[in-house]
C-alpha cells in the first residue's frame, strides 16, 4: 500500500488537451464520496440533472501534461437493472443517455474489499457496458480486519481491467489512481460469464435487432442493452430509448422463455454469481477463521427488539441536551454581541427611517434567529458522528419495523430520516422508493419530521416558557421537551402515513432488503467539514431570506404611519399637567413610568394600524380559538417563507412595539407582553405549548411545497399536503389550548 498522496496533481504543460469525463460508479457505502473528494480536491459543483431532481455533482482535476479532467460522482446503485430514479440516472450516465452529457471515457468502479462477491455484481454489469474500466478496491484495511486478503493482481487479471487496492479515507493508493486516471486508457474487458443458452441466444437475436436499429452501439452495449431489456419485466424506463418493433420482440422472447419454464428475470444473477462465486475463491485468502464479527456482536444488542429502541431513545436524549447545556454560553455572546451592534449603530445614527430599519428590521430580525446558531451546530455534529460511525443505518433498521406496521417500506424510512435536517432533500430522497405508492405517501409524510428550520421555533418557546430544571438529578427539562417534540413530528408521520395508506394512497406493502455497513471510527475532519456546510447553508439563508423578509417585515410594520391615538394624547396631556405642576428636578419615577407606558402604547398603536397589523388583526378569528393574536398571526404568515422567519417576524414585531427597549432580549419582551383587551398576559406556557404543537405538524414551508411539486409533476399532491397539514395543525393546536384551558392550566 503506497504512502497518502501529499501534492495535488499539477498541469506541467499549458499544450491544450482533449477533456477526459471519468465517471465514479459504485455501491452505497463503499467510499465514492471520499474518493470524490479527494480526487478534485473539493473543486466542485452541485446541480440536478436536466429533467430530474436527482443531484448531479462534478468536479475537476488536471493530468500532469496539462490535459484537463471532469470527474462525476455517479449515484450509488447495487445494480444497472434500474427500478428506481436514482438507478435509472446511474445508468443512463454511464452510457451517456443523459441530455446534455457524452458518454464517459473512463468509468472508476469503486468497490468494497470485505464484501466482494456482493460488489463484483455491479462492476460485472459495468464491464459489460465496453468502456475503459479501473476497479479502485477500497477499504482493505476492512477486509484485513476480518481475516480477508485480496489478491489484487490476480483479481486484475481474472476481469481484465487494472485493480488499484485503496484506503480513500487515509487517502492510501490515491496516487495510484490519479496516475491511472491520467494514463493511457484500459482496453475494455470482455464478458466473461455465461448465461443459460436459451436466455443466450434470446439476448444475442435482440441485440442483432438493435444493431439494425442503433448502429452507434458498441457489441458490449447492444448485447448490455438487450439482456436488460429481457430480463427486466415490468421495468418502464427504457420504454422510450427503443422502438416499439424492438419491445415487441422483447416481449415475445420473454413469452417463449416462459412456455419453455426459463426464468428470464433471474437468468442474469445466476449467470454472472455462477462466474463471480468461484472467481471470488479463487482471488480471496482467509489469514484467520471467521468469527463473529465484533459488528455482529454490537448488532446483538443495538438492533435488538427491545435494548435497541431504548438505546436510540437514550442517544437522542443525550444528543438534545446536549443542544441546550452546551450551547448557553455561545448563544450568550452571540445574543450580547447582536445587542451591543444595535446599541453603536443607534448611537451613530440620528432617529429616523433609516435607524428604526437597521435596528428594528435588520439587527433584530436576523439576529433573533442567527441566535441560534450553536444549537444547530452541535445537533449536526452528532448527526454527522451516527452517520459516519454507521449507526443512522441502525436507527433505519429499529424505525422499518415502525413503518411495516403501517403498511410502508423500509425504503422510507431514508427520507424520512433525511427529513430531520431539511424536509427538501427528504423528499427528494423519496426518488429511490420503487413502488410509487410508497414514495407518494412518503414525500407527503417527510415535512413532518421535525428539520432544522424548527429548531430556532422550538429553541425560542421553551427558552422562554420550559425552566431549566432536572428529571431524576441528570435529565434537563428543556432538553426532554426537545426530544418530546422529535417524537411528536415522528408519531404525526407514521399516523399519518397510516391513515394515507389506509384511506387516500392504497397499495400493497412492498418487499424492502437492508444493508448494515460495518462500524468505523468517524473522520473528525469529515464530521466538522460537514458540520460547517450545514450551518453556512444556514447562515446563507439568515443573508438572503431572513435578511430580506426582515426588511419587507419592517416596511409593513412601519407604514402607512398613524399619528397619535386620541385617549393616549389626552392623557399624556394630563401628565404633562402633572409635570408642570411639579417643583424643579427631575419628575419622579411612578410619572417616568406612566410616560413610558404612554409611549409603548402609542408604538403598539401605530403598530397595530400598520400594514402587518392589518393583515394579521384579518387572520386574527381564525386564530384566535388557538390561543394566537394578530402579532403570532404575522409570525405564522411570515414563516412560510422558511419556517425559521417566524422567530426574526417576532424579533420585528417586539422591536417595533417596544418604545424605548429595542434591544432587549426577545424571550424578556415576549415574557412581558401584554394583552390590551383583557389587560392578561399574551404569552403563556399554554400559549407556547399551542404554537409549537402548530409547528410540528403545519407545512409552513413554501419551498417544501415547490419540490413536491416538482417531483409529483402534479400541484395536486403538494396542494393536498399543504392543506391537510394545515388542517391537522389547527386541530391539534386547538385541542392542546382548548384542552389546557378546561384543565385549568390557563
Amino acid at each position: 500500500m503506497s504512502e497518502p498522496a501529499r501534492t495535488p496533481i499539477s498541469a506541467a504543460s499549458a499544450v491544450p488537451q482533449p477533456e477526459r469525463l471519468v465517471a465514479l460508479a459504485g455501491n452505497p457505502n463503499v467510499g465514492k464520496t471520499t474518493v470524490f473528494n479527494r480526487l478534485t480536491r473539493l473543486r466542485q459543483k452541485v446541480g440536478n440533472y436536466p429533467g430530474v431532481t436527482v443531484e448531479r455533482k462534478t468536479g475537476s482535476m488536471v493530468g500532469p501534461d496539462g490535459m484537463p479532467i471532469t470527474v462525476i460522482d455517479v449515484p450509488g446503485t447495487y445494480s444497472l437493472n434500474p427500478r428506481s430514479l436514482d438507478e435509472e440516472v446511474a445508468y443512463r450516465v454511464l452510457i451517456g443517455a443523459i441530455e446534455g452529457s457524452r458518454r464517459p471515457d473512463l468509468v472508476v468502479c469503486l468497490i468494497d474489499a470485505s464484501n466482494l462477491e456482493r460488489n463484483l455484481y455491479l462492476a460485472s454489469q459495468v464491464l459489460d457496458l465496453g468502456k475503459p474500466t479501473i476497479v479502485a478496491l477500497n477499504m482493505v484495511d476492512a477486509a484485513e480486519g476480518a481475516g480477508i486478503e485480496i489478491d489484487a493482481q490476480k483479481l486484475s487479471e481474472e476481469l481484465g481491467v487494472p485493480v488499484i487496492p485503496m484506503v480513500a479515507s487515509r487517502g492510501e493508493g490515491l496516487e495510484e489512481l490519479q496516475a491511472a486516471i491520467c494514463g493511457p486508457l484500459p482496453i475494455p474487458a470482455r464478458r466473461k460469464w455465461k448465461l443459460d443458452l436459451a436466455v443466450e441466444e434470446s439476448t444475442h437475436a435482440l441485440a442483432h435487432r438493435l444493431e439494425r436499429d442503433l448502429p452507434g452501439l458498441s457489441p458490449q452495449q447492444r448485447f448490455s442493452d438487450a439482456l436488460r431489456a429481457l430480463t427486466q419485466k415490468g421495468a418502464a424506463f427504457f420504454e422510450v430509448h427503443h422502438s416499439p418493433a424492438f419491445w415487441s420482440e422483447v416481449r415475445e422472447a420473454q413469452a417463449a422463455l416462459d412456455r419453455a419454464g426459463v426464468s428470464s428475470e433471474q437468468a442474469e444473477i445466476s449467470g454472472r454469481y455462477a462466474w463471480i462465486t468461484p472467481l471470488t475463491g479463487r482471488v480471496v485468502e482467509r489469514t484467520s477463521l471467521p468469527t463473529t464479527a465484533l459488528t455482529d456482536r454490537i448488532d446483538a444488542v443495538l438492533t435488538h427488539r427491545v435494548a435497541g429502541p431504548l438505546f436510540f431513545f437514550l442517544i437522542l436524549a443525550l444528543i438534545f441536551q446536549s443542544v441546550f447545556a452546551w450551547a448557553g454560553p455561545f448563544m450568550d455572546a452571540i445574543d450580547g454581541a447582536t445587542a451591543s451592534l444595535g446599541d453603536q449603530v443607534g448611537a451613530s445614527l440620528p432617529q429616523g427611517p433609516i435607524r428604526s430599519l437597521l435596528i428594528d428590521g435588520i439587527i433584530a430580525g436576523v439576529g433573533a434567529v442567527i441566535i441560534f446558531l450553536p444549537q444547530i451546530l452541535i445537533l449536526f455534529f452528532f448527526l454527522g458522528l451516527l452517520e459516519d460511525t454507521g449507526y443512522m443505518a441502525r436507527a433505519a433498521f429499529i424505525m422499518d419495523r415502525i413503518m411495516k406496521r403501517v403498511g410502508l417500506s423500509g425504503r422510507s424510512v431514508v427520507p424520512l430520516l433525511s427529513g430531520f435536517a431539511c424536509a427538501i432533500p427528504g423528499v427528494m430522497a423519496a426518488r429511490t422508493i420503487e413502488n410509487q405508492r410508497d414514495r407518494l405517501v412518503t414525500i407527503m409524510v417527510t415535512p413532518l419530521m421535525t428539520c432544522s428550520a424548527r429548531l430556532p421555533v422550538y429553541a425560542l418557546l421553551i427558552g422562554a416558557f420550559i425552566p431549566a430544571g432536572t428529571l431524576f438529578g441528570f435529565l434537563g427539562t428543556q432538553g426532554l421537551t426537545l426530544l418530546a417534540l422529535y417524537v411528536l413530528g415522528v408519531s404525526f408521520a407514521v399516523l399519518a402515513a397510516w391513515a394515507l395508506k389506509r384511506f387516500v394512497i392504497k397499495g400493497e406493502q412492498s418487499v424492502f432488503v437492508m444493508e448494515l455497513p460495518p462500524y468505523r471510527l468517524p473522520r473528525l475532519r469529515d464530521v466538522l467539514w460537514r458540520m460547517l456546510e450545514r450551518s453556512k447553508l444556514f447562515l446563507t439563508r439568515a443573508g438572503t431570506i431572513i435578511f430580506a423578509v426582515a426588511i419587507v417585515l419592517w416596511f409593513l410594520a412601519t407604514y402607512p404611519q398613524v399619528g397619535s391615538k386620541p385617549e393616549i394624547e389626552e392623557r399624556r396631556a394630563e401628565l404633562s399637567a402633572l409635570l408642570s405642576g411639579t417643583s424643579g428636578g427631575e419628575p419622579s419615577e411612578e410619572l417616568q413610568a406612566r410616560l413610558a407606558e404612554l409611549d409603548d402604547e402609542q408604538a403598539s398603536y401605530a403598530l397595530s394600524q400598520s400594514a402587518m397589523g392589518r393583515l394579521g388583526r384579518f387572520i386574527e378569528p381564525a386564530i384566535a380559538p388557538l390561543g394566537y393574536d394578530w402579532k403570532i398571526g404575522v409570525a405564522l404568515i411570515a414563516s412560510l417563507a422558511a419556517r425559521e422567519v417566524a422567530v426574526s417576524a417576532l424579533g420585528t414585531i417586539y422591536s417595533m412595539g417596544d418604545a424605548d427597549e429595542t434591544s432587549s432580549p426577545l424571550v424578556e419582551r415576549m415574557r412581558a407582553e401584554v394583552n390590551p383587551k383583557t389587560g392578561r398576559p399574551t404569552w403563556t406556557p399554554l400559549v407556547a405549548a399551542s404554537l409549537t404543537v402548530f409547528f410540528v405538524i403545519a407545512c409552513q414551508c413554501l419551498a417544501t411545497v415547490a419540490v413536491v411539486r416538482r417531483e409529483t409533476a402534479s400541484w395536486r399532491w403538494p396542494l393536498f399536503m399543504f392543506g391537510y397539514m394545515t388542517a391537522l395543525a389547527w386541530a391539534a393546536a386547538f385541542v392542546t389550548y382548548q384542552g389546557g384551558r378546561l384543565l385549568g392550566f390557563a
